[in-house]
């Protein structure tokens, strides 16, 4: 069996989950509110007109809810939505299958698509473009062309890392949105919406709590919820309220402010290591023992919006509310211990 394959089975009960979660219709999408105007403008107007929806490319951290605007879109407009990631099309053959399957005006949503191989992402700029495609046969000599014609689909196309994605390819996304974080105002409304459908018993002053340690994130809201209904089934009469829902993040060492144990490991090492900078990714990384990649686009951009961590040229440095946070007290380089 795969890697992928096992990793797909062992989460496919909370992918389930979360499926059942997702907002069908833009009504029942909260946060991004202007991404979700754009959209729904983009939606009616192609609608009124019998149409097919403009491709679209949506950014952001993940867990934001890109794959959730993709079904939407694909409810609205009434279309079939065929979901899939870069990194599953390694071939010509296997972007042709996808493309060729399509109806008017049915949705292909390709998750992560900075990671799709560079040979096939050029076949997809005439598919996106002139919808069609050109398959090459055979090798050599005999090698000769074949153009698919494809009916008028819908790209919209997932990426964590938008900078990756090549020039040619944006260009050809007619909407272009990036997702930002949530505040936790709009998060307490999401962890509701999850409580009503899962059927657990929340109190507002409980959600609140559970917002508030979400990292502005609806995807790790909703896991932190379920964390806390299993801590209250066993131990408080099956009842969410702030009390119950602190204890239960507390035991998941997730402080008040949202900062789990490798947000700590990485702020800690950079202050009682390496003085509190500046440090290069790849020292940090193996100082923490986790990958550089993984450390960049998890658990960064959170510590920097939040105001904990800066980038300089010369590395990551700690802020000062890092160290108020923490409890510590900011020191001179001359008293700390460098490189230990």
């Amino acid at each position: 069996m795969s890697e992928r394959l096992i990793s797909d089975t062992l989460n496919r009960p909370d992918q389930d989950l979360d499926v059942s979660l997702r907002p069908k219709q833009f009504d029942d999408f909260v946060g991004q509110a202007k991404v979700r105007d754009r959209l729904e403008l983009a939606v009616d107007a192609a609608c009124a007109r019998g149409d097919v929806l403009d491709h679209v490319l949506l950014s952001g951290p993940p867990g934001l809810g890109k794959t959730t605007l993709a079904h939407i879109l694909g409810n609205s407009m009434g279309v079939s939505v065929k979901a899939t990631s870069g990194p599953v099309i390694d071939k010509a053959g296997d972007l042709a299958g996808l493309l060729t399957g399509l109806e008017r005006g049915d949705v292909l949503f390709i998750d992560e698509i900075h990671r799709m191989q560079k040979t096939v992402e050029e076949y997809l700029y005439s598919a996106m473009e002139d919808f069609v495609l050109d398959i090459m046969i055979d090798q050599g000599p005999n090698a000769r062309s074949i153009r698919l014609d494809l009916p008028h689909f819908t790209l919209v196309g997932a990426t964590t890392r938008s900078g990756l994605i090549s020039a040619p390819l944006r260009s050809r996304f007619g909407l272009t949105n990036r997702l930002d974080y949530y505040d936790a105002e709009n998060l307490q409304v999401i962890i509701e919406r999850s409580a009503r459908i899962l059927d657990i018993e929340i109190d507002n002053d409980g959600a609140r709590e559970i917002a508030g340690r979400s990292r502005g994130t609806p995807r790790i809201a909703n896991n932190l919820l379920r964390r806390v209904r299993d801590y209250a089934q066993v131990r408080a009469d099956n009842r969410i309220n702030r009390d119950v829902a602190d204890r239960a993040l507390e035991m998941l060492d997730i402080d008040r402010y949202g900062l789990d144990e490798m947000d700590k490991r990485i702020l800690e090492t950079l202050i009682h290591k390496f003085s509190g900078g500046p440090v290069g990714i790849n020292t940090i990384a193996v100082s923490v023992g986790e990958e550089g990649g993984t450390i960049e686009e998890v658990y960064e951009p959170y510590l920097i919006q939040e105001g904990y961590l800066v980038r300089t040229p010369k590395g990551r440095m700690v802020t000062d509310l890092c160290y108020q946070r923490l409890g510590l007290k900011p020191s001179g380089t001359d008293e700390m211990t460098l490189g230990l």
